[in-house]
Order: structure tokens, then sequence, then C-alpha cells
């Protein structure tokens, strides 16, 4: 009778470990493939999203579609975001219009403003496409800061995206480094679950 139990009771540790296995190897997988969390490092992303809220990336829709403007992306920017450098030499009035050619091992978060072919410049903080503004309600716009005027139009290359901030003079981002391919980009920020008070998709 007690090395029956003894069986049993080996079988259920067994079993429980053999579920916690598959279990968490699921839960690696999902990450790693399919929905990955991220938490908001900076301020770059406010009013859209505070420091130390958290969102969901979907990283399986952009091996199938295209992403889009206004799209809210996880991505590798060039190594150039790490040491505020763009690609080429250019003006203090222009965005940067190529980057360093190496990836950065940082994730960020940014906004696509800008999609391949696009001609783009940056007036008061704001960005306009092919002279015209782009319809933007949810950014913090300044029109002081040092990249929030950059009026000389640049083109967006083939396969690349322009990634700025909503909060417009608190923001790295292309205007500094430049487009991102989109092979580096990781994927789109769909859903928000942390702080309670934020829950809800983006």
């Amino acid at each position: 009778m007690a090395r029956t139990k003894r069986k049993s009771t080996s079988g259920s540790l067994i079993e429980f470990v053999t579920i916690v296995a598959i279990a968490l190897g699921l839960a690696l997988g999902i990450q790693a493939f399919i929905v990955k969390p991220f938490r908001i490092p900076s301020e770059s992303m406010e009013p859209t999203l505070d420091v130390g809220q958290r969102v969901l990336v979907d990283r399986v829709t952009n091996h199938f579609s295209s992403f889009h403007r206004g799209d809210v992306v996880v991505f590798k920017p060039p190594k150039g975001a790490d040491t505020d450098e763009c690609g080429v030499e250019r003006p203090a009035t222009e965005p940067c219009p190529t980057a360093t050619p190496d990836k950065s091992d940082t994730n960020f978060i940014k906004r696509i403003v800008g999609l391949p072919g696009d001609h783009l410049k940056v007036l008061a903080g704001r960005v306009y496409i092919d002279g015209k503004p782009l319809h933007e309600p949810y950014i913090r716009p300044d029109a002081n800061c040092d990249l929030c005027q950059e009026p000389r139009e640049i083109t967006i290359p083939p396969g690349h995206f322009f990634m700025m901030g909503d909060n417009r003079g608190q923001s790295a981002d292309s205007r500094e480094w430049g487009p991102v391919p989109k092979q580096w980009i990781i994927g789109k920020a769909f859903f928000t679950y942390w702080p309670p008070g934020r829950v809800g998709t983006l």
C-alpha cells in the first residue's frame, strides 16, 4: 500500500513538473514569436504612453502586412541613436535623411509618421508630408525644441519608416538619427495592460 502511494506521489510530481515545463515553454515561445511585453522607458511618447506603462507588441502581423502611418511600433534603431548621430552630414534645418548602417541593441518605441517615398519636413514640431500637415491629435507639440524646426524636406528611402515620439520636444527620434528599415521593426504595440487605469487598445 505504501509503495503504491509513493508511486502515485512520484507520478504526480513528474506530471506537475511536465506541465510547468510545457507552460513555461509556451510562454517563452509566445513572447519570442507572437506577443512581446514592453515597458515604456522614457517620456518620449507622452501623453499617449507614460514612463513605466506596459504594452503588448504584436510580432506576427508585420510578416503578412505592412505598417501604416500612425502605428506605434517597437524597433531596433540605427546605432546612431546611441550617439545622437545621423548617417550623413546635413544642415540643422533638415531631418536626418540616412541612418548609420548598423542597428543598435536597444529597443525603442515610437510612432510611424513617414512612409517610404514620402517627402517629409517638420515645422513647429509637427510633421508635414508632401507639403501638407498631418492630422496628429495625439501629440504634445513643441515649437521651440532643437529638432522641432526642420523645414528642409527629405525623401524617405524605399523600405524605410520615419519614427517620431508623440512628445515632440522630449524625443530623440528619426529627426536625429534617420529612417528605420522595415526589417528592424519588432512589431506593433496594440494593447496597454498596466497600470490598471490605462488598460485598453492603442
